[in-house]
């Protein structure tokens, strides 16, 4: 088999392994109602578990990177389907609220973390070299695509099946890919590309000589930092309870299930979108662009609740879902040129822990926030003010303005 066929069947290994991960973990955007209305219990208390899920994720990322290295991608990414296919079983017959954290949050967040963008970001990078951003751009994609497949996809099998059965087809699905995926030719997956390899020498000569405690040193170290925080406390306490938001506004329930799944379609091109306009009007202002278009959805869903039509709907649905993510390989590729070198790996892992920092506060916070209010309205500008806040970088810090 040649090269290019196996680096391109890795990439589509890749690419669906990140569909079943974030397609599991936002499906629980639309168990949040049946799983609250189930045991009588708060935003805050239910929405917990999904910031476990996030923080667990976010904080595991670098020592997933180090089993990687150690152990290889078939054990990384079996672990993860175990993980998760436990994970919902146990949730499936769950009574208490530690049970669904345990679960749901602390394994599923794990299991997640084995399958997505870590692991991912090492094996493609053994393959693709140079086009890595390109090759990691369309596996961020398919946080779309989980989106569009698993949203809609719950809710039918919550009204067929109830949430607990739905949770049974999850867990037994995760554990029936198990098999397939073990018998997959990892040896030469693993490897990575000869021709590559003949690069790396020449590669290694602009090594800067970045280390994790010099990066950490540098402004831009937490410039970068402070932008996925931010940003993810802004669309992360928003998206956590969408569903639960239109349902509310008065869309039925497989409705707005579908058309916040179909943010997954948006995503893609909003995905690719950002990064060609990055080639032609910068980077800077293709981040800002992308900034700029998640402040206008935010500004429709507020609409939205007093003016509740399938035409605002649509328009929040394209600005602010086209833009989840969006911005992902856009930082990573700042942070790799930045702090280039052969611990950039390290280094960006470690930015990338406020991702997962801020998308577990910025969830909590907003179930708090609506169950303190009983309204979305202080919710929302929270989400406003957090993804300025996370905008705020790339007009002020100078390594992030060039």
């Amino acid at each position: 088999m040649k090269p290019v066929h196996i680096a391109l069947n890795v990439l589509a290994l890749c690419f669906a392994l990140s569909v079943l991960g974030r397609g599991l973990g936002e499906s629980f955007t639309v168990f949040l109602l049946p799983i609250s209305q189930s045991f009588g219990w708060d935003r805050a208390e239910v929405i917990s578990i999904y910031s476990l899920a996030a923080l667990a994720g976010g904080l595991s990322a670098p020592v997933i990177g180090r089993l990687f290295d150690r152990s290889g991608p078939r054990a990384v990414y079996s672990l993860g389907l175990v993980l998760l296919g436990g994970a919902f079983f146990t949730a499936a017959y769950a009574q208490q609220l530690w049970q669904f954290q345990f679960s749901l949050g602390l394994c599923v967040g794990l299991g997640i973390a084995c399958i997505g963008n870590v692991p991912n970001s090492i094996l493609l990078g053994r393959w693709f070299g140079p086009k890595l951003p390109t090759a990691m751009a369309v596996v961020y994609s398919a946080t779309g695509a989980g989106v569009l497949i698993l949203l809609p996809l719950s809710q039918v099998l919550i009204d067929r099946m109830g949430w607990r059965g739905a949770y049974q087809i999850f867990g037994a699905t995760a554990l029936i890919l198990l098999l397939p995926l073990l018998l997959l030719p990892w040896k030469l997956f693993s490897a990575g590309s000869a021709t590559l390899a003949k690069t790396t020498a020449a590669a290694d000569l602009i090594d800067e000589g970045w280390t994790l405690l010099s990066a950490v040193r540098h402004h831009a170290f937490w410039a970068l930092f402070s932008t996925f925080f931010f940003t993810a406390i802004g669309m992360f306490s928003l998206s956590a309870q969408i569903v639960a938001y239109l349902i509310d506004a008065g869309f039925p329930p497989l409705q707005a299930a579908t058309a916040w799944g179909f943010s997954g379609v948006v995503l893609l091109f909003g995905m690719l979108g950002v990064t060609w306009l990055d080639g032609i009007i910068g980077r800077r202002r293709s981040v800002l662009f992308s900034y700029a278009l998640s402040i206008i959805g935010i500004a429709l869903l507020w609409l939205l609740k007093s003016y509740p039509n399938i035409w605002l709907l649509s328009a929040f649905v394209i600005c602010f879902g086209s833009m989840i993510g969006s911005r992902g390989p856009l930082i990573t590729a700042t942070a790799m040129k930045i702090f280039r070198g052969e611990r950039v790996g390290t280094i960006y892992g470690t930015i990338s822990i406020g991702s997962g920092l801020g998308a577990a506060f910025g969830s909590w916070a907003g179930g708090l926030i609506h169950d303190v209010t009983g309204s979305y309205d202080a919710l929302l500008l929270f989400a406003l003010i957090s993804v300025i806040l996370g905008m705020i970088p790339f007009l002020v810090v100078p390594a992030l303005r060039q």
